[in-house]
Order: C-alpha cells, then sequence, then structure tokens
C-alpha cells in the first residue's frame, strides 16, 4: 500500500498526504457515503435497474432525490446510464467497473456495523446516562 491514502497508517501517524489529496478523498467519501448512495450502488449490485424500479426499492427516497443521487453517481463514474430508443423511452442504470469496485468495502463497512451494533449502543446508553442533557435524543424529548 502506497502511504498516502486517506486512512493509511501513515495518515493517521500525521506523516500522510497533503491536504488537497486528503480534501479530494473526503470529497469522494462524502460522496458514497452519504444516505442515498449506498442504496443505490448495493441495488445496483444485483443488477442494472430503472429509475422506478430503484424508487420502489429504496424506502423513502423522493424522485428528486433518487435523480440528484444517480446524477452524481453518474458524474462520479459510478453508475452509466443507457436510454433505449423505444416509446416512451427506456432508461436503465447499471454499476460500472469503478462502482462495482465499491460494493466489497461498502458490504465490509455493513458487516462492520452489524456486528458492532450492541457495542455502539451500548457505549451510547451509557453517555445519554451520563449526560442526560448532552444526548442527541435529548432534543427530540
Amino acid at each position: 500500500m502506497q502511504g498516502g491514502t486517506l486512512l493509511s497508517p501513515r495518515h493517521i501517524q500525521g506523516t500522510g498526504p497533503e491536504p488537497a489529496r486528503c480534501h479530494k478523498a473526503r470529497e469522494v467519501m462524502a460522496r458514497v457515503g452519504d444516505k442515498w448512495s449506498i442504496e443505490v450502488v448495493m441495488w445496483l449490485a444485483r443488477e442494472p435497474r430503472r429509475f422506478n424500479q430503484l424508487k420502489r426499492a429504496i424506502d423513502g427516497v423522493s424522485q428528486r432525490m433518487l435523480t440528484l443521487t444517480l446524477r452524481s453517481l453518474e458524474r462520479d463514474g459510478l453508475v452509466s446510464r443507457t436510454v433505449f430508443p423505444t416509446i416512451p423511452p427506456r432508461v436503465d442504470y447499471a454499476l460500472t467497473r469503478l462502482g462495482r469496485s465499491l460494493c466489497k468495502p461498502v458490504i465490509a463497512l455493513g458487516a462492520w456495523a452489524h456486528q458492532h451494533t450492541p457495542q455502539i449502543d451500548e457505549a451510547r446508553a451509557k453517555y445519554d446516562r451520563a449526560h442526560p442533557k448532552r444526548s442527541p435524543s435529548a432534543s427530540h424529548r
């Protein structure tokens, strides 16, 4: 591994990449880590889909947010958009090779989250008991 990636040991030790590379990595991580992008990528990992198939599959996403998410993923080279000359036109979305390469780390992160949910829940409960006025749930009471 080259020592210049955002989360490499060199970066954590303070000898990592220059700020411009960190900024670009943060930008990419914000895109692929946002609420809807992960779901779109994982639904497209199974097979190419039409817009309405994605809309029905992804609980809670609005048409506008799905449109913006697909455009951003397409702009970043993670999703391809194919228009078929039918009446009405058919549009399919699919992962590109780059998009498919994102599936493995996303699955690993999901597995980590699933495995550590009990510890996180326990830590949150402990924090909330120790800091009742500062816990995020206090603002919703």
